[in-house]
């Protein structure tokens, strides 16, 4: 079962949420928020986004978006309403959450149809916050539809450790995908509640060992596991059931650090995988939204099929969108 009272900050804190936030961390500091208040889209097609979160920061007031200023949610419904709000506005139709489960039902009953729900996986000295029957119940009950976001490099464990290998091998079995992270974070993490985190966990060629056991696992690595680039794509290049998601480095360090962005997107294009990258905000103040959304649009070397196929097509073929074919 799930327990979250032994450490509950493992859920809670606004660095998992923040992910990679950064990677662009210079940019991140410079960034003026009226840079990105009102960003301009132009691409109005249907959107995926495989990387939302339910749980706001556990303190909002020390938690302001880092572009914009914007205060974090005090609680999760607020967050939940907020986001909705900006589904809405701009035409995404289904969204791919993780957080902590108490918080995963309400966002469900709230819009059931939008909402995929994917508890996160957290390993607290050698024990799991959530078990394998749980999990496999949920699963064939419907209420979760993906697995992660799986925090190994926080909890300073390699992804083919063996207490995350019946989880792998669940996925695999259920045929449900499967989100890790992957790359950096926010600088000072192992100072700042998570003593276990490694820079050298957040490899993905780390991934490797699971993918070799586990062939017919559907797996996607957050934030482009940024700023292992060369080490992702030859792990792309060679494993063709991986994909990744652009979230957090397509809007954190607002358009000053697009730059950086971009060009990591393009070398992705350039080696082939424009049919694996999927759109992600890794919001959790909801106003990160349509910042992810300007920072995949602003590329002005995508072309409008492109575009679709970040924004759309390619979540829908891995998260086997039927519905949406």
């Amino acid at each position: 079962m799930f327990n979250f009272d032994r450490r509950a900050l493992f859920l809670t804190g606004p660095p998992i949420l923040l992910a990679t936030c950064v990677l662009l961390c210079s940019a991140h500091q410079s960034a003026s928020p009226a840079a990105a208040a009102a960003p301009v889209i132009q691409y109005t097609g249907p959107i995926i986004d495989v990387h939302l979160h339910t749980d706001p920061p556990r303190s909002a007031a020390a938690a302001p978006n880092p572009v914009t200023g914007t205060q974090a949610a005090a609680t999760s419904a607020e967050l939940r309403d907020a986001v909705l709000e900006e589904c809405q506005r701009y035409n995404i139709v289904r969204a791919v959450i993780n957080g902590r489960p108490a918080n995963l039902p309400p966002w469900i009953e709230k819009d059931p149809h939008r909402f995929l729900p994917a508890p996160m996986i957290i390993v607290i000295d050698q024990h799991p916050v959530i078990d394998i029957p749980t999990l496999r119940n949920d699963i064939q009950s419907g209420h979760a539809a993906a697995l992660g976001e799986i925090m190994a490099q926080y909890m300073g464990l390699e992804a083919s450790d063996p207490v995350l290998e019946p989880y792998w091998a669940l996925a695999e079995e259920l045929d449900i995908p499967a989100l890790i992270h992957m790359g950096t974070s926010f600088p000072g993490t192992a100072y700042s509640g998570y003593p276990g985190f490694r820079l050298r966990f957040g490899n993905p060629l780390l991934v490797e060992e699971v993918l070799v056991k586990h062939p017919k696992l559907r797996l996607w690595v957050a934030h482009g596991a940024a700023p292992w680039t060369n080490e992702m794509l030859a792990l792309m290049s060679q494993y063709r059931q991986v994909y990744i998601d652009v979230s957090a480095i397509d809007w954190i360090g607002g358009p000053a650090a697009r730059p950086g962005f971009h060009a990591f997107l393009k070398q992705a294009i350039d080696h082939g995988f424009e049919k694996r990258i999927m759109f992600g905000s890794d919001a959790i103040w909801a106003d990160a939204i349509p910042l992810a959304i300007a920072g995949v649009d602003s590329a002005s070397f995508l072309t409008p099929e492109q575009k679709r196929d970040i924004f759309y097509n390619n979540a829908a073929t891995f998260l086997q969108l039927h519905d949406l074919q």
